[in-house]
């Protein structure tokens, strides 16, 4: 807190710095003491409110600009503006209460102009110039910093929040991948331990087999069997509750080749398709190897619950998608299912049905049993191509640097108009001092007006005139010199009943001593 205040204590010393030395060199008319005190107090309170009250800050340096000038362009209070505008954009949270304070600003200065004895065209283009470039890009520049600095603690919140994601998204394809190996040696080796079951019931069944040899080969199917249940607890323990595995592809061979490789060990199976070569030829792809999964699966369930029935698998394959058709034939003779029940259908089912297909599985005949599937073929996915960050930021910043640039642009044209018309005005409103010693008093205006510049002056200091203007008389005011942006000395001309009744030199407001001599050389 006191740290706060030794910082508000300096901003109002470096504030209040251009408007004691403004005032102490003569850039300034002269002023009351209180007007002076007043102006050093509103700084004061603006600079020990505006971080609470950054509007209200504000609103006093302009207050303070605009009761020394109208068009709010003082060299005293000029600094001070642009600051608690640049404060106000910086800590202000809204936009709003800053866009009404400069509307305010500006309906002030725009009423004090009407009213006013002066130039209104001038006096208004150089409040709007004042406004724009003292106020405005002032506010905007601490509101881009502001925006600035939260984006960057927003970038940094989220890069915090996507590193924790990042860790979230680790442990869950950690699972994943388990449950994909699960799914794996549940797909894979049970249909191998079907196979060697199928193989032992075979070798049970044959007729010159001895007795001690048929009992091992019983053995051995039973065993294969009881791996199998004993395969299917473990991939339960493995497989996450719900989770769908991810899409394996067939270890390396066809739903042909797998067809062939389950006849050579034993099982009565066939392979059909529609165009009736047996063949394959169909380039591997999502829907190719759901289907390899759907001809395993269906295989391993009929060595398993009917072992010895033919099996027929038939694929029909269009460009849009592949129907899967596995049938068993009833066994040749009843026998007890193996113990236990597996999910690998209704993962199946899951899958086929996530890629847009049917898998439909049950009854067929009498003692049959049919696993049709049909499975839409999709496009293998491609991953998105990179997105062009640096050229996304390139093109926004491109578009920032040019609406600043058009705004900056037509500030300096109404800048440069605001002072291509002050230049005018006040050059071609000058009086040489030696046309103006050579009038005298009583001089028909006809021969006056034969040296007296193109225009007059819009805006006189009448309150340094020396002595008030005759009364009744039609007082015109010129400048003694075309000097720009200092105080200069005027000249004032009154007429009367169609002669000169007057002619006063209006001192400058700075020192005046080298002025007292050519002031009298000007008047004999």
């Amino acid at each position: 807190m006191r740290t706060r205040r030794y910082a508000d204590a300096l901003l109002w010393l470096a504030l209040a710095t251009p408007a004691v030395a403004a005032d102490a060199i003569g850039l300034n008319e002269p002023r009351a003491p209180w007007q002076y005190a007043a102006g050093l107090a509103a700084l004061a309170a603006a600079a020990a409110v505006w971080r609470r009250r950054p509007t209200v800050a504000f609103l006093l340096a302009a207050a303070t600009g605009e009761a020394m000038a109208a068009s709010l362009f003082t060299v005293s209070y000029g600094m001070a503006l642009a600051v608690f505008a640049f404060l106000l954009g910086r800590h202000g949270a809204r936009a709003r209460p800053a866009l009404l304070a400069f509307a305010a600003v500006a309906a002030t200065g725009t009423a004090k102009i009407a009213v006013r004895d002066v130039d209104p065209v001038v006096e208004w283009l150089v409040l709007m110039g004042t406004l724009l470039f003292g106020a405005v890009f002032p506010w905007l520049a601490g509101r881009y910093w502001r925006q600035s600095r939260a984006l960057t603690v927003a970038a940094l919140a989220r890069a915090d929040q996507l590193e924790r994601e990042q860790l979230i998204v680790a442990d869950r394809a950690r699972l994943r991948e388990r449950a994909r190996i699960a799914q794996d040696m549940h797909d894979s080796l049970g249909h191998e331990l079907s196979l060697i079951a199928v193989r032992a019931g075979a070798l049970q069944l044959a007729a010159d087999l001895p007795e001690h040899h048929r009992a091992a080969a019983s053995d051995l199917r039973a065993a294969a069997a009881e791996a199998t249940d004993r395969l299917r607890e473990i991939i339960g323990v493995l497989r996450e509750e719900g989770d769908e595995s991810a899409p394996l592809g067939p270890p390396g061979e066809t739903v042909a080749q797998l067809v062939a490789r389950a006849a050579e060990s034993g099982l009565a199976v066939r392979y059909e398709t529609a165009d009736g070569t047996g063949e394959d030829t169909t380039e591997p792809g999502p829907a190719e190897r759901l289907a390899y999964r759907v001809v395993q699966e269906a295989l391993t369930n009929a060595a398993k619950y009917a072992p010895g029935a033919p099996v027929t698998v038939r694929a029909d394959r269009t460009g849009t998608r592949t129907a899967i058709t596995v049938t068993n034939e009833p066994p040749p003779r009843r026998s007890s299912p193996p113990p236990g029940g597996g999910s690998g259908l209704a993962d199946l089912r899951a899958r086929v049905t996530a890629l847009g297909g049917t898998l439909h599985a049950g009854a067929h005949g009498a003692g049959g049993f049919r696993v049709t599937a049909r499975i839409p073929v999709v496009p293998e996915p491609r991953p998105a191509p990179p997105a062009h960050t640096g050229a996304v930021l390139a093109y926004a910043r491109r578009r920032t640097v040019l609406a600043f640039g058009a705004a900056a642009a037509i500030g300096a044209l109404l800048i440069a108009g605001t002072f291509g018309w002050y230049a005018y005005t006040k050059t071609h409103s000058v009086l040489p001092p030696d046309d103006f010693a050579a009038l005298r008093v009583g001089d028909p205006q006809a021969d006056v007006a034969a040296v007296l510049p193109d225009r007059s002056v819009a805006d006189p200091p009448v309150d340094r005139a020396p002595t008030p203007p005759p009364r009744g008389a039609d007082c015109r005011y010129y400048r003694a010199s075309g000097q720009l942006f200092t105080s200069s000395a005027h000249f004032r001309l009154c007429f009367d009943d169609g002669r000169l009744v007057d002619k006063t030199v209006i001192p400058n407001a700075g020192p005046q001593r080298e002025e007292h001599g050519e002031r009298k050389e000007w008047l004999r």
